[in-house]
């Protein structure tokens, strides 16, 4: 199968369109359902070669990382903001499907508005980055932050711009029932953000714990094991 057809496949099949309440969701906010025709005829056949390059792109360049063996790289789709803002809570019925049972989740007010690594004008926009539900550990936001742009460098872009909660949010509403960063997992995990700056000296990290999907606010050096990232290229 061509990584076109398999990706189309694993989108028309992802959270957007199969669970329930995040389908509605995206029909509530006027955005086209996320269907192989849909997918198809919006992305052509050159978006989807670019898309394939940046994702064994991304493959190879952190084929070493701690972590990488279990680690998926795939197509994300990120939602116009303008009509569905995934770097904000979800109402608590978005979650319905999600986790169970309609679930508010649990954000730290004091978090800035967040990074638009994609703005507002199309639909939706494909990112080449994790969409397994674990991403590969690179260290703490500290060490992510103050290393070498080479070690994050992948295809010409810098892959720590969009290490932001806005793709983090969309994963998770894309993972449909399989969250990632979930404590139902094989490992319980969270995702870093070293694309927002700090708040109050703290970093902004996301995870799926105690039922509720979190957007949260933690220490800077913190590199343990269970701290992940998703690096990402916006495919254009």
């Amino acid at each position: 199968m061509s990584f076109k057809a398999e990706q189309i496949a694993r989108l028309a099949d992802s959270g957007w369109s199969c669970c329930e309440s995040v389908a509605e969701a995206v029909a509530r906010a006027g955005l086209p359902a996320v269907t192989p025709d849909y997918l198809a005829a919006t992305f052509s056949d050159d978006l989807w070669e670019v898309a394939e390059r940046a994702v064994l792109a991304l493959r190879n360049h952190f084929a070493s990382a701690r972590f990488a063996k279990e680690t998926t790289y795939g197509i994300l789709l990120i939602p116009d903001p303008g009509r569905l803002d995934t770097r904000r809570p979800m109402t608590a019925a978005v979650r319905a499907d999600q986790l169970g049972a309609p679930t508010k989740d649990v954000f730290d007010e004091r978090l800035p508005a967040g990074a638009l690594g994609v703005r507002p004008g199309r639909p939706w926009t494909m990112v080449a980055t994790v969409t397994g539900v674990y991403g590969p550990s690179l260290g703490s936001h500290h060490q992510i932050v103050d290393g070498p742009a080479a070690s994050f460098t992948v295809a010409g872009t810098d892959t720590r711009a969009l290490m932001i909660r806005q793709l983090w949010g969309a994963r998770v509403l894309q993972s449909g029932r399989d969250l990632p960063d979930c404590e139902s997992n094989a490992r319980w995990t969270f995702t870093l953000f070293p694309g927002e700056g700090l708040t109050d000296g703290q970093a902004e990290s996301g995870t799926v714990l105690k039922g509720k999907v979190r957007f949260r606010l933690g220490k800077p050096d913190r590199g343990i094991g269970s701290a992940r990232v998703a690096p990402a290229i916006a495919v254009t």
